[in-house]
């Protein structure tokens, strides 16, 4: 595992951008040349225990991360933990999986089938949360992961990365509210995320967040290569607590709509 938090990011920056050719247009957009600051990213898992949450969290865990949010998704079959540095400038990291039980017998069989091709040992490997697909997958398995679970297809087809970055609106020159980015993203040609509103939360919860609709990528299967929608960008604005510090969470409600950046039949 990673000894090293700056060098774990930068290696799953450099693999994101390469599922999202998008990020560099953003970062031109809204950073004018200058650094963008990182709220959170978000990993996608399957409940089984070789590659659990709990498994992928140890690569955070042991830079000095710590659980701080628990979150389900009843309507998705999903729970998600959040996790946070003591060092309140690194990024915080979002994981969470999908409750495989709660699915048919075929999904259960075929998410098992391919969980069983991954070396145990990979998966405390350094690029492991950044390797990829580690399993043979076609097409039609893919389609049919997609008929039940937007979000098993999703892991499937792009295994262990980082599903999306995150923009730190309080971090960022010239724009002072979400929507203002919003606007500066539409004009610019990027489609975004609309379900449950363009923005998703509010003061009154302390988290406004907004996400591009995925990129579409032509990604390899074991049969063809077909256009799918790979990673995307987020962007999130904090609000003070009573303390006067930024809150530090997340919003299940909101999160539930962020996911459906990734739905095929909205990208």
């Amino acid at each position: 595992m990673h000894t090293d938090i700056n060098a774990l990011f930068a290696a799953l920056w450099q693999d994101y951008i390469q599922m999202t050719p998008s990020a560099a247009k953003v970062h031109a957009l809204l950073g004018h040349g200058k650094p963008i600051i990182n709220d959170h990213i978000a990993l996608r898992t399957f409940n089984i225990a070789k590659v659990n949450l709990d498994v992928l969290a140890k690569h955070f865990t042991s830079l000095g991360y710590v659980p701080c949010g628990d979150y389900k998704f009843e309507q998705k079959k999903l729970i998600a933990k959040h996790f946070e540095h003591p060092d309140s400038t690194q990024p915080k990291v979002f994981i969470s999986e999908l409750l495989v039980e709660e699915f048919s017998p075929a999904l259960q069989d075929t998410i098992r089938g391919l969980i069983a091709q991954v070396d145990v040992a990979a998966t405390t490997a350094d690029n492991f949360i950044y390797s990829g697909r580690h399993w043979s997958l076609d097409s039609k398995t893919y389609q049919d992961l997609l008929t039940e679970s937007e979000y098993a297809a999703w892991v499937a087809a792009f295994g262990y990365r980082a599903n999306h970055f995150t923009v730190s609106i309080n971090h960022l020159d010239g724009f002072e509210t979400l929507e203002s980015v919003n606007d500066a993203l539409k004009q610019a040609g990027f489609v975004l995320n609309g379900s449950g509103g363009e923005i998703k939360g509010s003061p009154e919860v302390l988290l406004e967040q907004s996400s591009t609709m995925a990129d579409k990528i032509g990604l390899e299967f074991t049969d063809a290569t077909v256009e799918i929608p790979s990673c995307f960008y987020e962007f999130a604005l904090r609000y003070p607590m009573a303390n006067g510090e930024l809150y530090t969470g997340f919003v299940a409600a909101s999160a539930d709509k962020i996911f459906e950046s990734t739905n095929v039949n909205k990208a």
